[in-house]
């Protein structure tokens, strides 16, 4: 893609390091004409030229020198990924989370980024993976109160999520189904960088008024790759949260998981032995029930075609011809 009209130049404002050499998060401007939901993803690009060696390290020879304003600046970009937006729909900068394929072409020349230098963001954002996809379609809010647009939102909610309250004990009870229950509960299971999505989806106020509660599985193969935990884990220290917290501290229930590392009270397992032998439900001390729950699926495909088969067995399907479904998938691959 050449077409100047159909993207944007944007400049990188912040490089964060979570495993060196290989997962790292980039922070962005944001083009103001750029809208989005949260859950969707950015077509992203990158020159093929004047730009970092690929395999050079930082700080290396070779790894800065085109790090220069006006190579960029003139640069076409050609190079194009999907990325999901990390970044809230209501925040003015973009952030993408990002793992190295040291193989690939593209995420070793965006590992390079440095503060100052540019990134090509097409102009339209994609992407299927929003919490809109579990209700019924309903009028828009601008026809039926044209000043609506312009409302702030609720600062409580705004940048509102908890910190997870102690979970049960493997093979504790759990409590009958909620019959009076009249909001479903949001699963959102990530392997990997899958976990991006759900992060802008936290950051979207709707999602805390839509849902009941919030249960966050982030599976990993090693503690270290468990990226953003600190900040979900501390969010509830915000004063802005107060309100959210009060009313029900186990609104967002957090599971970070192992596969190859063991974690205080969790598993060494993979998502799906865990969704598979309920010890999911257990951990999070919430049912996956098909007519109280919701899910979404973003990791990688070997999960995502497992977890599918066994999440369909219980009893939950993706929508179908504008019926809200209670599964939504994302391959994150």
């Amino acid at each position: 893609m050449t077409d100047v009209s159909k993207y944007t130049r944007q400049t990188v404002t912040e490089v964060r390091s979570w495993v060196p050499g290989k997962l790292f998060s980039l922070r962005v401007t944001r083009d103001p004409a750029f809208v989005f939901k949260a859950g969707q993803f950015a077509r992203v690009g990158l020159p093929v030229t004047g730009l970092p060696d690929a395999g050079a390290a930082p700080g290396a020879p070779g790894a800065n020198a085109a790090h220069s304003a006006g190579a960029a600046a003139d640069a076409v970009p050609t190079l194009w990924r999907a990325y999901s937006m990390v970044s809230g729909p209501l925040e003015d900068a973009l952030e993408f989370f990002s793992i190295v394929v040291p193989e690939g072409e593209f995420s070793p020349r965006l590992a390079q980024l440095r503060e100052g230098d540019s990134l090509y963001i097409e102009k339209n954002p994609y992407g299927f993976l929003t919490i809109d996809r579990f209700f019924p379609a309903q009028p828009a809010q601008a026809e039926q109160n044209p000043d609506a647009a312009d409302a702030a939102p609720d600062a409580a909610l705004a940048t509102a999520v908890a910190k997870p309250a102690a979970t049960p004990a493997a093979g504790a009870t759990l409590a009958a189904p909620d019959l009076a229950q009249t909001q479903p509960d949001l699963w959102l299971l990530a392997t990997g960088t899958g976990l991006s999505a759900y992060l802008s989806i936290l950051r979207d106020p709707a999602t805390w008024t839509s849902f009941r509660r919030i249960i966050v599985v982030h599976g990993v193969r090693h503690a270290a790759e468990l990226a953003y935990r600190e900040e979900i884990e501390s969010w509830s220290s915000l004063p802005e949260f107060a309100a959210i917290h009060r009313a029900d501290p186990r609104k967002l229930i957090y599971l970070a998981i192992a596969t190859r590392e063991a974690l205080p009270g969790m598993p060494s397992e993979r998502l799906t032995t865990l969704i598979a032998d309920g010890r999911l439900e257990q951990l999070a001390g919430e049912r996956l029930d098909p007519k109280l729950a919701r899910v979404m699926l973003c990791g990688n495909p070997e999960m995502l075609t497992a977890a599918r088969k066994l999440l369909g067995e219980m009893g939950f399907a993706p929508g179908r011809r504008g019926i809200p479904g209670n599964l939504a998938v994302e391959n994150y691959w």
